[in-house]
């Protein structure tokens, strides 16, 4: 049940293409969070190798590359899992991706950006079209990326397939602060699920991000919401109370 089930989320600025100082940055962190007993660490969209790099395109790896062998001894050291964005090379594609490990360091869960933002996102990437869900412990979790989790119908459907909570990779800039702040506790109550929302602080290029990463229970309660600043947020993730989860999906009328 999500009630046993602690996790941590790290806000941190941009590694903004240097993917080396980004991997290397990430030891700190899930040293913490393993040591705070959290099961994973979620870090922010396109971490490696920064979601506002110039070369994004060029440095995009394959799944299962150097980037991810390299996270691989981190995580088993810290007895931690990890939640990251990545640029993903498949061939001649490139995909917004996110990556679990487990603590063990073996891959656990993988998903594609199915909403991408804007026309930069969508002049570099090609858009995903299946979910990710996957087993954190006793945890059955789903991953969305930033945009993606604006979006009601990608939320009802990993909810629809079992998800107690969702994990979110994000690079929310200015002027969007209502996003942490009001849409993303809305969509854990609408549907039942906590979702822990990991952001970028900080300016990267000409982008300026909102901070605000934030860790929500099923029932829209704010567990841990960080300022504008670098942070490392944990919490425990409530099980939801029969009596209070919205019943939106049966009462619905469609006319």
């Amino acid at each position: 049940m999500p009630g046993t089930t602690r996790l941590a989320l790290w806000q941190a600025p941009s590694p903004a293409g240097d993917a080396a100082a980004g991997l290397a940055a990430l030891a700190a962190p899930l040293r913490a969070a393993g040591a705070l007993g959290a099961a994973a660490l979620v870090v922010p969209e396109v971490w490696l190798p920064g979601y506002n790099a110039g070369n994004v395109a060029a440095m995009a790896q394959p799944r299962g590359g150097d980037w991810h062998r390299a996270l691989a001894a981190p995580c088993r050291a810290a007895g931690a899992g990890l939640v990251l964005g990545y640029a993903e090379r498949d061939g001649d594609r490139v995909f917004n991706s996110a990556v679990v490990f487990g603590p063990d360091g073996a891959e656990a869960g993988h998903y594609r950006k199915i909403q991408l933002f804007g026309p930069r996102e969508k002049s570099l990437y090609v858009p995903g079209d299946a979910y990710g869900l996957f087993d954190l412990g006793p945890l059955r979790a789903g991953l969305l990326i930033c945009y993606d989790v604006e979006f009601d119908a990608h939320v009802a459907a990993l909810a629809a397939r079992g998800a107690q909570a969702v994990l979110v990779p994000t690079a929310n800039m200015m002027p969007f602060t209502h996003v942490g702040r009001r849409t993303v506790p809305a969509q854990a109550a609408n549907h039942g699920v906590s979702i822990v929302y990991a952001n970028y602080c900080g300016a990267e290029g000409d982008l300026t991000y909102v901070g605000g990463s934030v860790i929500v229970g099923p029932h829209g309660e704010v567990l841990a919401q960080a300022g504008a600043g670098p942070a490392l947020l944990v919490a425990d993730l409530p099980a939801p109370d029969p009596a209070r989860l919205s019943t939106q999906a049966e009462d619905f009328r469609r006319i």
